[in-house]
């Protein structure tokens, strides 16, 4: 894992010392992605410029100094993560005459580009990866991204000059670039939490989709990255080809897997360790690890001293039923201040997950003792968490889809209406309120991914708030991108799969390891797990209103069910009670009235709303404020 960073000026007139330290600056501040080694290129006749900064996890020595130049030096690349197949590609290509000068994935990947091209190379690597490739031989600059969107690539066009690179950062670096706010984006981040690909909280900055190649040839304006995978297809084969087998046989397979997966995973020539959480997820990697270790593997968990949010107990638990080298860290309302000041560096956009803080500070506590740190990321999206909202959703949309939706649309008017009356309204209470106008606006919902949502919306009616905003399509609101299933289950983790899995957990988890030069590593994201967990039918999933079936019979082979049959907790901070005291006066300072009034981004009076019925106890609003205070916070340190 490293930081990669570069641009393109497409004009003839470059000076070459600009050029030289425009990719120094630029990648030096990625340095916190990796500080083991720093390496640039650039051609002054093409006006282009290649930057990297690299976390020496495979080769530690100088031969894997990027960016690296294939052997007949057509291309040279610059790439961010790890290729898990890459020992099965050299021995294939150096049966094919391809020679090795290092154990580097970037020259597995050049020489995979040479023998079988761009496409097709990228259909057979099995990772998680962001690179920058330049064909000497073509003169175009190709952009790439893995299948799930594992690691982020930012790119823009500013004055005929494209710029790129791992993070926000990186590109502000650059004179050209423009810092514009996107209004619009902000809309998207007060619902999701986060702002989705393809958008960033820059005007004309982009992320690029997951399984996708931008290639620029310094002519076409503004070239559409072409998607080389896609799980629209995945899915589409999966229902057509169902696992036809037994669930003992489904459970044997799986196993089968995991254990290869895991394997390939665990490779690294630095300590390798685990996040674990004590949920199914983290466990079953963690069981997995150890059971092909012969020493105890470093594991990791975050505990708090409010019960309800606290798991730490039990991953203790689990740690020391699996004979795991465990440490684990309870954190307080100082430690998240400490961290809050840190999050609009570390994030470079505005970004809301409260789980962020703790995520931080487990990658802090283990990086002082291992390189990489494998996760249990993915868990619920492909093997059917008990999610709360998978469950409502297709319940509530299989209740209403048979009302005809202009009947459901004046239903909601009229409650809407009935919520408005000065005299209705004087007898209900704001919480009360709040629920009807959100049960109007479900009932409202013309499909089951406008209904899905609407319920995993934060701010309902963002727009309502962002000054001059609108808010742009996206997955949810796009038929043409949904898929075609009868299993409506099938439609939500789709989704979850397309966004909050690659535009929240994975910003989360990258960036907080990064900061701190840790690689993380998610096996239950493999490629093969995934089309062989796509194919289970959802009675194999779901049973007795549990997720996860097959999987959970995977783990009880390796840790007693007593240990792990309990509510999910999930990983988050109580944040609704640290608003209302320990970080009182700084969330007070942020959303003062006549601040929001000049900054100019908000409008006031809602967000006023909120935070006086929190702070009475009348409602707890700390998700909807975190929201706000996390712009805040960046624009704070943005301006």
């Amino acid at each position: 894992m490293s930081g990669i960073a570069g641009f393109w000026v497409s004009d003839a007139n470059v000076n070459e010392e600009d050029l030289k330290d425009n990719i120094q600056t630029m990648t030096q501040m990625l340095s916190h992605r990796g500080s083991d080694d720093r390496g640039y290129w650039t051609d002054p006749e093409i006006g282009i410029g290649l930057g990297h900064q690299r976390l020496a996890i495979l080769d530690l020595t100088a031969q894997g100094q990027q960016p690296m130049h294939s052997v007949e030096g057509r291309y040279v690349v610059s790439l961010d993560g790890m290729v898990y197949n890459f020992a099965e590609l050299r021995h294939e290509l150096t049966f094919l005459g391809h020679k090795f000068r290092s154990n580097s994935i970037a020259e597995v990947m050049l020489a995979s580009f040479s023998q079988w091209g761009l496409i097709k190379s990228v259909q057979r690597f099995d990772g998680m990866f962001a690179f920058a490739l330049w064909d000497r031989q073509d003169r175009v600059l190709h952009l790439g991204r893995d299948r799930n969107g594992e690691k982020s690539l930012y790119y823009g066009w500013f004055k005929g000059t494209l710029l790129f690179g791992s993070e926000l950062k990186a590109l502000k670096a650059h004179p050209k670039f423009n810092a514009q706010i996107n209004r619009d984006a902000m809309t998207l981040f007060l619902r999701h939490r986060h702002i989705p690909a393809p958008y960033s909280i820059y005007n004309d900055v982009y992320k690029l989709m997951p399984g996708t190649i931008l290639s620029w040839d310094g002519i076409k304006n503004s070239p559409q990255p072409v998607p080389y995978w896609s799980l629209r297809e995945v899915i589409t084969t999966a229902s057509k080809q169902p696992f036809r087998g037994s669930e003992q046989e489904a459970v044997k397979e799986l196993d089968k897997l995991l254990q290869d997966v895991i394997k390939k995973q665990m490779v690294a020539d630095v300590p390798v360790g685990a996040f674990l959480s004590g949920g199914i997820d983290s466990s079953t990697v963690a069981a997995l690890m150890q059971s092909q270790s012969s020493q105890p593997i470093n594991t990791f968990s975050i505990g708090f001293h409010e019960d309800v949010y606290n798991e730490a107990q039990y991953a203790q638990a689990i740690a020391q039923h699996l004979g795991t080298k465990h440490t684990e860290l309870y954190i307080s309302a100082d430690d998240a201040m400490a961290v809050i000041s840190k999050l609009p560096t570390i994030y470079d956009e505005p970004f809301s997950d409260p789980s962020q803080i703790p995520t931080f500070l487990a990658a802090q506590m283990a990086k002082e003792h291992v390189g990489v740190s494998l996760m249990g990321d993915g868990g619920d999206e492909l093997f059917v968490g008990s999610d709360y909202s998978y469950d409502w959703s297709c319940n509530f949309w299989r209740v209403i889809r048979w009302i005809p939706l202009p009947l459901r649309a004046a239903i909601a008017n009229s409650l809407m209406k009935s919520i408005s009356d000065i005299g209705i309204a004087s007898k209900i209470s704001p919480s009360k309120k709040k629920d009807l106008t959100t049960f109007a606006d479900f009932l409202g919902a013309s499909s089951i991914e406008r209904l899905y949502k609407r319920l995993r919306s934060r701010w309902k009616h963002p727009a309502d708030v962002v000054i001059n905003g609108v808010e742009p399509r996206t997955i949810y609101t796009n038929p043409e991108v949904w898929i075609q299933s009868s299993d409506l289950m099938q439609h939500l983790l789709y989704i979850d799969l397309m966004t909050d899995l690659p535009d929240n957990n994975f910003v989360k988890v990258d960036r907080a390891c990064m900061a701190v030069g840790l690689e993380a590593r998610m096996p239950l994201l493999d490629r093969r797990l995934m089309e062989f967990a796509l194919r289970l039918p959802m009675s194999m999933q779901i049973r007795n209103d549990a997720g996860k079936r097959v999987l959970r019979q995977v783990l009880y082979k390796y840790v007693p069910q007593k240990l792990l049959d309990r509510p999910k907790q999930g990983f988050g901070i109580p944040i609704h009670s640290w608003l209302r005291d320990p970080l009182r006066d700084w969330a007070e300072a942020l959303l003062d009235a006549n601040r929001l009034k000049e900054e100019g981004f908000f409008y006031p009076e809602p967000i006023r709303q909120e935070w006086q019925t929190h702070i009475s106890g009348k409602g707890d609003r700390g998700f909807y404020l975190w929201d706000v205070l996390m712009f805040q916070a960046w624009l704070e340190q943005n301006r």
